[in-house]
C-alpha cells in the first residue's frame, strides 16, 4: 500500500488527518483505522490518547450531524446516521428530542423548496409524502406540511 519514497503515518497521523476534515466519533476512527494498526492494541491507545486531549468529542460529533443534516433531513435519519457513528444512546436520544421540536417547520421550509405548490391531485399528494418519507419526517409531520400546504402560502 505504501508507495517508496513516501513515509507512511503513523495512527496518530491517520487519525488527526481523519479529525481535520470533520468530526468522527470514537468507533468511527476505531472502524477506519484497524487495517493500520500494526501492533495489538496499538490503536487503543491513540484513540484514549486522543480523547483525553479532547481531539475525539461525542458531544461535537453530534453537534456537527445536526448542523451539516438537519437543514435536510428528519430526526428519524439523523438519528440512523448518529446510531451508524456508534454514538452512546442517551446522547442520541437528547439530540433527537432536540430536533421532534422543530421537526414541522424544517419539513415545511425543504417542502417549499422541493415543491412550493400544494399538490393538484393524489398522485402529486403521494409523490411529496414519499420525498418528506424519505428524507424521514414521520407521518404526523409530513401530513401536517402536506395538508396544510394551502395555509402556506
Amino acid at each position: 500500500m505504501a508507495q517508496p519514497g513516501k513515509p507512511t503515518l503513523s495512527l496518530t497521523g491517520r487519525a488527526l488527518r481523519l479529525l481535520s476534515t470533520r468530526e468522527h466519533s470514537r468507533a468511527e476512527l476505531e472502524r477506519k483505522l484497524a487495517r493500520f494498526e500494526e501492533e495489538p492494541g496499538s490503536l487503543m491507545k491513540v484513540l484514549d490518547h486522543l480523547e483525553a486531549k479532547d481531539f475525539i468529542n461525542a458531544d461535537r460529533v453530534v453537534d456537527s450531524v445536526i448542523h451539516r443534516r438537519s437543514g435536510k433531513l428528519g430526526a428519524s435519519r439523523i438519528r440512523q446516521e448518529l446510531q451508524a457513528k456508534g454514538l452512546e444512546p442517551e446522547a442520541i436520544a437528547s439530540a433527537v428530542s432536540q430536533l421532534r421540536a422543530t421537526e414541522v417547520e424544517r419539513a415545511r421550509e425543504i417542502w417549499r423548496k422541493k415543491f412550493g405548490a400544494p399538490p393538484q391531485d393524489a398522485a402529486e399528494r403521494g409523490k411529496q409524502m414519499r420525498f418528506l418519507a424519505s428524507r424521514g419526517f414521520g407521518g404526523e409531520t409530513i401530513h401536517r406540511v402536506v395538508a396544510g400546504a394551502n395555509d402556506c402560502d
